[in-house]
């Protein structure tokens, strides 16, 4: 009897044409390190009285589809969750390396089918309508890098073949993984490097509005995004007053996160107006001090957006 292992997972990714339809073709192979996407239907206990202390059988309640996708930050890859956090990107480039801007702002976001696969079982699940609800990841010394993509789907479809990874002899498109590290990190402010920096914390949220209809199947009509948030956090070593004095006058500045491979492959994301809450400076101990700045952005008046997020590589099309 087989049992299923993580080891042995596969996860494909489609954007669709219509809202919680599944595309015949056009997946793609996702790298993932750990998933929770799926759908439960809780059980409703029985209010009734007047059969005895046993409680009658219990009602099936609507069903919930969401959950995480922990992804790997890398050149090529990730452009589809940049994609389904943003919208379509704006490219530039006739031949590789080419330019991928994604803008914040859009009132209309894609939806995605992502279908998981178990082949040893088998399982094969499909998660249709999916749309992204926030993306969030952490900038520090040392470890792996990755992001963590919250999901709200539609529905879930299983059966025993798989929709998406196709015959032995075609299998979906697999990326080349380019993979960005901790050590190719680098923060700067207004154009200039901030130091002392030890971790920072990014996150972007679609604050998705779950359009909850009455329908006999008990999913939700659809997912529509409503004001956008970009929150995060800053740790840094306590070495001059200039974050402070900019908590304390009020003014925005411009922060930028940034990876670049030897290779040439980038990303950058751009937080066009950063404002910073004044922190509580704690001395603990003999150690060095530090100051914690829960950041929050809003749109620049100048660029007319939040942020932007460039990817470079050698996709053409997103």
């Amino acid at each position: 009897m087989a049992r299923a292992q993580g080891a042995r997972a596969l996860m494909a990714l489609a954007f669709e044409t219509t809202y919680g339809t599944p595309p015949a073709s056009g997946f793609t192979r996702m790298p993932f390190a750990s998933t929770s996407l799926g759908a439960e239907q809780p059980l409703l206990n029985s209010e009734l009285l007047g059969y005895g202390r046993d409680p009658l059988a219990p009602i099936k309640d609507a069903v919930t589809a969401d959950g995480d996708v922990v992804v790997p930050l890398d050149a090529e890859a990730f452009g589809f969750w940049l994609k389904a956090a943003f919208g379509t990107p704006a490219t530039t480039g006739v031949e590789a390396p080419y330019t991928h801007e994604f803008q914040s702002g859009s009132w209309t976001l894609p939806s995605m089918s992502i279908e998981t696969g178990m082949p040893e079982v088998p399982r094969y699940a499909m998660y249709s309508g999916c749309v992204l609800d926030q993306l969030t990841w952490q900038m520090q010394r040392s470890g792996l890098l990755t992001a963590t993509a919250r999901l709200v789907a539609q529905g879930e479809t299983v059966g025993t073949t798989t929709s998406a990874f196709g015959a032995p002899a075609s299998p979906p498109a697999a990326l080349e993984l380019k993979r960005f590290g901790h050590f190719n990190g680098a923060i700067t402010r207004n154009g200039s490097a901030l130091g002392n920096v030890v971790s920072a914390e990014i996150t972007y949220a679609n604050n998705l509005d779950r359009i909850e209809t009455i329908r006999s199947d008990g999913r939700i009509d659809g997912a529509d995004p409503s004001i956008a948030a970009l929150t995060g956090r800053i740790e840094v070593r306590f070495a001059d007053q200039t974050l402070v004095t900019q908590a304390i006058n009020g003014e925005a500045c411009e922060m930028e996160f940034a990876y670049v491979l030897p290779s040439g492959e980038s990303f950058t994301f751009t937080v066009h107006a950063v404002y910073l809450p004044r922190p509580r400076i704690e001395i603990s101990g003999p150690q060095g001090v530090q100051a914690t700045f829960d950041w929050q952005a809003a749109r620049d008046s100048v660029v007319g957006r939040m942020c932007i997020a460039t990817l470079v590589n050698d996709i053409e099309v997103y």
